[in-house]
């Protein structure tokens, strides 16, 4: 199923906080007629930006194709937390791949998050330090300490602070968590706006990018070097390489992809600016998510507001209330907090993979995609695209460390994740009300 237009006015950002406050860029046209570029990328979000950004500042033709507009997606909606790492951890990584590619991934993240701050600091987005994780349960604690000893020994990373009961709550008044940890090198920041400041840059580097122009054809070319034709409701393009960049709103458009990544919907809710009561909620102006399978998380902006997100969903279309279904894991946090009100409430897609990390794959000769980050691709999609940019130009080192990670179809391909994902979602659903 595609989920361009599930939940979404076309051509409109959702009603967020982050779009009420976006910084200024006019609208994109709209492809018409015929086109020729070097590479087209399929998708305005972090991915497609950076990848036309760095191949046109390599000289490359690009054209960038967007269904709706920049930012539209997961880029322009999520929680704004630039974190550390993989979506797994590196004790995980060590045993799915060895030690050595563990620690060549945990390299790339940090050069993910270098990346993202440059980028930003080039948009004029700031960048907020610091992202702590709230742990419910004793061996969660336990283990979060040893990864901080493992990190600083092994990889190099010393950034993360433990800390107890008391101090985590000196830090994130609420009783719902037993102990903490901060990370001194993650960050936060205004998603929309980092996207927005990408296609800014991307534009003065020549890339031409198109919004309202969704793909509704794609025939891959048979052999290397055949030409890939891509078709939209008013225009078409001829390229010699595709970059494949909707992650959560690919759809069916590519069957190889959509057997692996499995969209899934997100909600989050904005209040007022705070003001005195924002000690209430967090002490520093930090980053903070927990440990439930379907993650809480929040912060609060520079203007004082409360950002919150959490709440499951079971069903493609988003719930008529979206700020009824955050306010309960809210609530189970902060239950001072009743009597706030929400400005804003929306919903948007992203998309997990089996294993939790992103799936890179080449689906035809000179087709490359990166999706499925599971949540955890604020930095991780901005780095695919700078690799998906190098493999284009025949330096495919990185892409082909990301690729070479185990990346299977859901049981049942395309058709029978979406069943598999309600069950799965309802079981871990209920260990987090069971606090399991």
């Amino acid at each position: 199923m595609n989920l361009l237009h599930a939940n979404d006015r076309l051509g409109e950002y959702p009603p967020s906080l982050y779009a009420a406050t976006r910084d200024p860029l006019n609208p994109f046209p709209a492809l018409v007629g015929e086109a020729r570029a070097d590479v087209v990328v399929i998708g305005a979000g972090y991915t497609g930006l950076s990848a036309a950004l760095h191949l046109a500042e390599a000289g490359r033709s690009v054209i960038l194709l967007e269904a709706h507009r920049v930012g539209f997606g997961a880029s322009g909606r999520n929680g704004g937390q630039l974190g550390s790492g993989q979506r797994l951890e590196v004790d995980e990584l060590e045993k799915m791949a060895g030690k050595d590619a563990a620690r060549r991934l945990w390299n790339l993240a940090e050069e993910a998050k270098a990346l993202t701050r440059h980028l930003a600091a080039r948009a004029g987005v700031p960048v907020a330090d610091g992202v702590a994780h709230a742990f419910r349960k004793r061996d969660e604690f336990d283990h979060a300490r040893r990864m901080i000893d493992k990190l600083a020994r092994d990889y190099d990373y010393d950034r993360i602070e433990a800390l107890d009961r008391e101090e985590f709550r000196a830090l994130v008044p609420s009783d719902a968590y037993l102990a903490g940890e901060i990370d001194h090198g993650a960050g936060h920041l205004h998603p929309l706006n980092l996207a927005l400041g990408m296609a800014r840059l991307a534009e003065a580097a020549g890339a031409r990018i198109h919004e309202l122009s969704e793909v509704t054809g794609l025939e891959h070319g048979v052999r290397a070097g055949d030409p890939t034709i891509l078709r939209t409701a008013q225009g078409r393009v001829r390229c010699d390489h595709l970059i494949l960049a909707a992650n959560g709103y690919l759809g069916d458009l590519e069957p190889r992809v959509a057997a692996r990544v499995m969209p899934i919907n997100n909600f989050i809710v904005a209040t007022e600016p705070l003001g005195p009561r924002r000690a209430e909620v967090l002490a520093r102006d930090i980053a903070v998510h927990d440990t439930k399978f379907v993650v809480n998380y929040w912060r609060i902006d520079p203007e004082g507001r409360l950002i919150f997100g959490g709440g499951e969903n079971v069903s493609y279309a988003f719930p008529t209330n979206i700020a009824a279904k955050v306010r309960t894991p809210l609530l189970e946090i902060y239950p001072g907090l009743a009597d706030l009100d929400f400005t804003h409430a929306w919903g948007g897609t992203l998309a997990i993979t089996m294993n939790r990390m992103p799936c890179f794959i080449r689906p035809a000769p000179n087709c490359l995609s990166a999706s499925g980050y599971s949540g955890h691709g604020l930095a991780l999609a901005t780095l695919a695209g700078k690799l998906m940019a190098q493999a284009v130009q025949g330096a495919s080192e990185g892409f082909d460390a990301m690729a070479a990670l185990p990346s299977r179809p859901f049981p049942g391909g395309a058709m029978l994740r979406w069943p598999m994902l309600v069950a799965g979602m309802s079981w871990y659903s209920l260990r987090d009300r069971l606090g399991l």
